[in-house]
């Protein structure tokens, strides 16, 4: 008897959407990683987080024009297979299957810090350090809704999705009333920048903080074998929860910039004191702090779930033409999920989570995740733009375009190198905003490469045990019926 694969038409462009926007965490970029960029754009990071808007839109189409060719449950990887090589297809799955597994412990332990820091300071006695068991309650939640099917797991990232936009939304128009006169556009000028990085240099940098909260908008794709419509529900998820929760950051981050006071706004912080959004919630409307901290809490575990998806996905579809251990490419009979992928990647989340986190501390710990998720996603987002000239250019059965598969994809290349080498800490000659980074933060380069390493081994090992393998990486699309379904139908 065949085995069952994953659930076909399980889910529509809804839950679709919510699985893009989840992956980019919007609660906890709005109150963590956007204010990253402050130090540099200072009272202009609205007009930073613009730029960033741009830049990640040229990825999210080059992506989107892929997706529509290629719906797969491999995604990123069959489409560096098709566009580039099925070496580099290989290679782009196992980077992007660590990306989903290490996820779930950066948003988990800002989940750990921030419940046991909110904890601290309302409750007399409680230990601020006490972080790791709400970080191990998120990762049985998680565990849970996995398990129980992409249904289970798509709608209740749908419902986290849209509590966390609610509650941040609200907040944003709050502050802009509370702004009253003191709204202004010049915001979006130079006007703000801080001393060390005036004019347009302050506002790129702090764009290249911004763009890190963008990561994630590509989410949808390993959805496709699950998806109604997956041509147009992928392409489209792609595109709108990039634009969407793009103008979404550009509106809170004005918002808060006019009410804290964009002159001072170089000293906005990503913590829980008064200049941070739960501050601001505490001080100007009192007891909405609540709602803004549940929000946060929300973000990490929608953010998580929606990276099981991607880890438990990518595996799956890898498992499945054996490039990865085929005990990955197996679902669960009842309720369709892959839920050996998912026990693995809960296992390396734990791990992970669990060895920095009690070692180094849950916020060096959620650093040093965060660094190793931009070296590895950004390189990736790099590849795909290159993916998207290689595979127009090469197909004899689509138009190429010029400005869709050779000139934004070129523009998307160009804006994510300095990202990466800023999230890298590599230096640029010319390029002052880029430092080297300190320990335990420059681990992760060498870490990275390590496990890139350990793949073009395993990669080097398949070549010569059974090639064919590799090919099948560019093979994994809906278009091409899986061994298991043929043998069925035979």
């Amino acid at each position: 008897m065949a085995e069952a694969g994953l659930r076909r038409d399980a889910v529509g462009l809804r839950e679709v959407l919510f699985q893009s926007i989840t992956d980019m965490a919007p609660g906890a970029a709005i109150a963590a990683s956007i204010p990253a960029g402050v130090a540099f754009a200072g009272g202009a990071l609205p007009l930073a987080v613009v730029f960033a808007l741009v830049a990640c839109l040229f990825s999210a189409w080059s992506i989107g024009q892929l997706a529509r060719e290629l719906p797969s449950s491999g995604s990123l990887a069959t489409y560096a297979a098709r566009g580039l090589h099925p070496s580099l297809g290989f290679l782009t799955a196992w980077g992007y299957a660590m990306v989903g597994w290490l996820i779930p412990p950066l948003v988990l332990l800002q989940l750990g810090f921030t419940v046991a820091g909110t904890l601290n300071s309302e409750i007399s006695g409680y230990p601020a350090n006490l972080w790791w068991p709400w970080s191990i309650a998120g990762v049985l939640i998680i565990f849970a809704t996995g398990y129980f099917g992409i249904r289970t797991s798509a709608r209740f990232g749908t419902i986290l999705g849209v509590f966390e936009i609610a509650v941040f939304l609200i907040m944003a128009v709050l502050l802009v009333f509370h702004a009253g006169s003191h709204n202004t556009l010049s915001v979006f000028s130079t006007k703000y920048t801080p001393k060390g990085f005036h004019g347009m240099s302050g506002v790129v940098a702090g764009s290249v903080f911004s763009i890190l909260a963008f990561g994630g908008f590509e989410g949808a794709a390993p959805l496709a074998e699950e998806a109604r419509n997956p041509r147009r529900t992928i392409q489209l998820a792609v595109l709108l929860a990039t634009l969407l929760i793009g103008a979404l950051y550009v509106f809170t981050t004005y918002a808060a910039d006019v009410a804290f006071g964009p002159s001072g706004f170089a000293g906005f912080t990503t913590g829980t004191g008064s200049a941070s959004w739960e501050g601001m919630a505490r001080s100007f409307y009192g007891l909405f702090w609540i709602l803004v901290f549940l929000a946060i809490v929300n973000s990490t575990l929608a953010n998580s779930n929606a990276g099981v998806n991607v880890s438990s996905r990518t595996s799956f579809a890898m498992g499945r033409i054996k490039a990865f251990p085929s005990l990955l490419g197996q679902v669960s009979p009842k309720h369709r999920s892959p839920v050996n992928a998912i026990v693995l990647g809960t296992v390396i989340s734990l791990v992970a989570m669990l060895g920095l986190g009690l070692h180094y501390g849950p916020t060096e710990a959620f650093a040093m995740v965060g660094t190793a998720l931009v070296i590895l996603l950004v390189a990736i987002y790099i590849l795909m733009n290159a993916a998207c000239i290689g595979f127009f250019a090469r197909s004899r059965d689509h138009k190429f375009g010029i400005v869709s598969h050779l000139i934004v994809p070129v523009l998307g290349i160009a804006v994510f190198v300095p990202a990466w080498c800023a999230g890298a800490g590599i230096k640029i000659a010319g390029i002052s905003w880029i430092t080297p980074l300190p320990a335990p933060l420059s681990y992760m380069g060498p870490a990275v490469a390590v496990w890139m390493a350990i793949g073009v081994g395993y990669l080097i090992y398949l070549y010569l045990a059974n090639p064919q393998r590799v090919v099948d990486v560019g093979l994994i699309h809906l278009d091409t019926v899986p061994a298991q379904e043929a043998t069925a139908v035979s």
